[in-house]
Parts: structure tokens; sequence; C-alpha cells
């Protein structure tokens, strides 16, 4: 049996060293199995070797890679070719371990098995191997097998190599001792490199689950939110991977990784994640008088008591003595159009709007200026001051302190977001997040940042937010724009300062708009496009 002299062990361990280095710098899965067989068999010298790693049940050992030089079969890894060989089963149907299947053993009870020649050996199943021989006209002689096991002792794979060679007569010899001890040590240096990437799989997983969570979270408090929190990062990547495939103009030089475009995305899904501090009567406010219930109702209570009370009276006139009876009922059929009329107009006034006129707003506060008496026998004013306020809001559903509410929620988002230990590589997530309701001219919220104080992805993620709340269709407070309107919208802020007009022209160029449109907007929205005619657009 051929032993290893000095010059051969030192580069057996420069080849471990090396190796050691590799795996902690490789993330990819499967170029990091391959690499750790391929190691293993240039260790020493094997013709073929497969690597496997248990099902996500335990229930079998499945083939991650299969190498063999002599039949040049090289399936997964880096070939692109699928692994065409079964799974391994670690159990039979009555739930006994198998231990008749070598690597089955091997990852029982974790410990390597070393067999000179597998023709003589009766301990293993190896029928299929035969078989396979006989298929191939190959020949199967030494196998190494060793299990590879995390810091815990649960089972990360299992490394097999087959027929190692002389290096000087290419004669199939047995796998020595220091063969076996050495695959041990590399076994054992790749299942840490394995333990240490499905960890790193595991916390990106976890992350992503409590970022949905917070979603979830936001989607139960306000359904309304929760769509928004979901297409916003979609249409923030369409437009970014838009950016990042341009080669002309001033963002030619924009650029993303996949670690750039798993930050964006997650800074996406978390953009809004500060709504959940927002009180859900504030955002889910469909009417100017909702609070916990719209109280429009109450409004109408006071309308039918005003047209009582106006009845009542008529009638305690016509009991008078000489009363004109005609001029009374006249009277009183005036009043109540009138108090109808005042109640039609005050219902259509809650609902809010674009935005109310001045003398809609005197129209309020008139009305408001009638008494009635409520059950308690106090005479008082129509509407409280509350509602006055709320009834002449000239713009959408929220007063000035709501509306102050709702624009705190970015603010809660970059506090949020800041207090968390980000790693290197989503280092930037709170600046994306929070960025999407400043600026190009300083006049956004909640830091006043311009345009050169901003990342291109917040920029974009800009853009993202409002063509989403635009076109949205499910707002208690207002219906989805169509698609000409929101994109005239987008056009003039494009203009005004407010996006970016470099980016806003990508949008239209590469018509995001429209594949968006087409995938999560009602049809109804979706009208035709000039965009010769769109504001802020050169064709």
């Amino acid at each position: 049996m051929q032993e290893l002299n000095q010059t051969q062990i030192a580069e057996r361990l420069d080849q471990l060293t090396e190796l050691s280095v590799q795996l902690g710098s490789d993330h990819d899965k499967d170029l990091l199995l391959e690499r750790i067989l391929t190691v293993a068999k240039r260790m020493t010298n094997a013709d073929g070797g497969t690597l496997y790693r248990p099902s996500e049940d335990k229930r079998q050992l499945e083939f991650q890679i299969l190498i063999n030089d002599t039949l040049n079969t090289h399936q997964g890894g880096s070939s692109g070719a699928p692994v065409t060989a079964g799974p391994v089963p670690l159990y039979d149907e009555h739930g006994e371990r198998n231990l008749s299947a070598v690597a089955a053993y091997a990852a029982h009870f974790g410990l390597s098995v070393n067999i000179e020649d597998v023709y003589k050996a009766d301990v293993f199943n190896f029928s299929g191997m035969v078989k396979f021989d006989q298929l191939r006209g190959y020949h199967s002689q030494s196998f190494l097998t060793v299990p590879m096991s995390d810091h815990e002792g649960e089972l990360v794979g299992v490394l097999q190599l087959i027929n190692s060679k002389d290096s000087d007569t290419g004669e199939i010899r047995a796998f020595t001792q220091t063969d076996q001890r050495f695959i041990e040590a590399l076994a054992a240096q790749a299942a840490v490199a394995l333990t240490h990437q499905r960890l790193i799989a595991q916390l990106e997983e976890l992350l992503e689950s409590l970022v949905n969570l917070i979603n979830i979270g936001i989607d139960e408090k306000s359904p309304y939110t929760g769509r928004h929190c979901q297409f916003v990062p979609e249409l923030t990547m369409m437009l970014a991977e838009a950016v990042h495939n341009t080669s002309t103009g001033p963002l030619a030089d924009f650029s993303m990784t996949d670690a750039d475009r798993k930050e964006l995305w997650l800074a996406g899904l978390l953009h809004d994640c500060g709504k959940i501090t927002t009180p859900v009567h504030v955002v889910d406010k469909a009417t100017k008088l909702e609070t916990i219930y719209d109280r429009i109702g109450t409004v109408d209570t006071r309308f039918e008591v005003l047209l009582r009370d106006a009845e009542i009276a008529a009638l305690k006139r016509k009991l008078q003595p000489g009363a004109d009876a005609a001029a009374i009922d006249a009277e009183l059929a005036q009043l109540q159009q009138t108090l109808r009329a005042e109640r039609d107009f005050i219902r259509q006034a809650n609902v809010g709007g674009e935005g109310m006129k001045p003398e809609d707003q005197e129209r309020v506060r008139a009305i408001g200026r009638r008494r009635w008496t409520g059950p308690d026998g106090v005479e008082r004013d129509f509407f409280s001051d509350d509602e006055l306020l709320n009834l002449t809001i000239r713009f959408g559903t929220l007063t000035d302190d709501e509306r102050k509410e709702i624009n705190n929620h970015i603010v809660m988002t970059i506090r949020m977001l800041e207090a968390l230990p980000w790693p290197k590589h989503l280092k930037n997530v709170p600046e994306y997040a929070g960025g999407h309701h400043e600026r190009m001219d300083g006049k956004g919220y909640p830091r006043g940042l311009t345009k050169e104080q901003m990342s291109v992805q917040a920029r974009v993620m800009a853009i993202a937010d409002i063509f989403e709340a635009l076109t949205a269709k499910d707002r208690p407070y207002k219906k989805g724009k169509k698609l000409s309107e929101s994109l005239r919208i987008l056009g003039n802020f494009a203009l005004n300062g407010h996006i970016d007009p470099d980016l806003f022209d990508i949008f239209i160029r590469n018509k995001i708009y429209l594949e968006f449109a087409h995938k999560n907007m009602d049809e109804k929205q979706i009208d035709a496009i000039d965009e010769s005619q769109i504001p802020g657009y050169t064709p």
C-alpha cells in the first residue's frame, strides 16, 4: 500500500488550508459542494466521487454531486446536468434503519467506512453498484465513505470516494488510513461551511419572515395598506431593473448586484412599517366624519329631530285660534324641503374629494349655526367644533392633525429601522425605505432632503409609492384613478421638483407603468395612453 512522503503530506495540508479559505468565501451552495468533492478526489487521487445531502424529512440521502473521470460523468454542481441516480433510503418501509447501504450506515452511526474491495465485502448490499458496473462496463473496487456532521452532531452530508489510484502506476488501490484521516478532516471543514451557510440562509429566511409578519400585522389592521406594502416593492424592483439596464443618459452608471437587489426589495417591503403605529381610524378614514364609525348617521338623526320638531311646532300653531292652516303647511313644507336639501348636501360633503369650494365650506358653517335640542333637553349648535372642522376639510378626508399622524408613519419607519443592527449588506435599508416621501426640491418630509442627498434607490421608491397610491382601487377614501390621469399627475410631479425627472423618463420609456397596470390594475382603469401628451416626458 502506497505511503505518503513528507512532500505529499505537505501538499495535502496546503489543499486543506486552501479549501478552508475557499469554503469561507463561497456562497453558492452547489459550487461549494462541488469544491468539497473535487478537492477530496484530488487529495486521494480517486477516480470518482459522490456527495449526498439528507432530504428535508431526513428519510433519505439525495445525490447532490456525482463525478467519475473514467466514465466522463459530471452531474450536479456547475455541470448543469441533473443527477439521475435515485436517493438512498435511510429507513425501510417498517421504519427501521437502513444499514445495508454503506452511505446510510455511515450516516446513522457517524462513522467512516473504508472498503478495500467492494466485490469481496459481504457486510453491505452493493447489488446496485454491481448492476451499474455491468451497465457501464466499469469496475468499482475501493470505497471510502465519510459522514459530515455539524457541531450538534446533526448529519449535513455524506462524502463517498471510489477507486483511489496509485499516482505512479495508475493501478486501483485501497484508500489508506492517511487518506481517511485527511478526508475526515476535510469533511469536518466542509460540515462547518455547510452549517454556516445553512445558518445564514435560516437567518435571512427568519428576517424575511419577520418582515412579512409586520406586513401581516399592517394588513390585518388595514387591508388597504397591506396591498400597498406588496405592490410598492414589486414596482420598485421593476423600475430599478430598468435603470440597471439603461446604458445611456445620466443614470447609465447605475447597476445592482444580487445583494443590492435583495437589500432594495427588503426596503420596499418595510417602507411603510411605521404605519403599524398609526391609529386605524386615521389610516382607513373613508369619510370626513369617520372615527371608529361614520358620524354621518348621528348627523342624520339630528336632521330627523329638526324635521320632527318642525312638524310638532306646526301642529301646535294650527291649534291656536284663527290659525291659517294652509299657510302653516306651506311654511312647514318649505322648511322640510330646506332641511332635506341640507342633509343631502352634508352627506355629499362628508365624502371628501379633490377640492371643496370655499362657498361649500361656508354653507357647511351656515348649517352648523342651526340650533337643535338634544335628548338632555339642552339646546346647542347643530355641529360640534370637531364635526365642523372635519366637514370643511378642503382636500380628502383628513384634518391637518390627522395628516400629521399619517405623515408621522415615515418618521416611525425610520426610527424602527435605524434601531435594528443591520448587517453590512443591508445597511442601506433604512435610507431606502425612509426616503420615499422626500422631494427632489427639498420640500418633502421628514428630513427635507434634495435629489443630491438621496440615493437612486430611494428616488425609485418614491415614484413607485406615488404611482401605486394614485392607481390603487381599494382605498376607502377614493377610487383608483385611470392610467392616463395617474401619468399626468406623475408627469407634473416630475416638472415641479417632486420626483426625479430622469427616473420618470425611464419609467415611461420602458413602459414600466403599462407592465404594472396590466398585472395589478383593474382593466377599467387602463385607458389609451398618448405618451407625447404626458407632462415632463419627451418621446
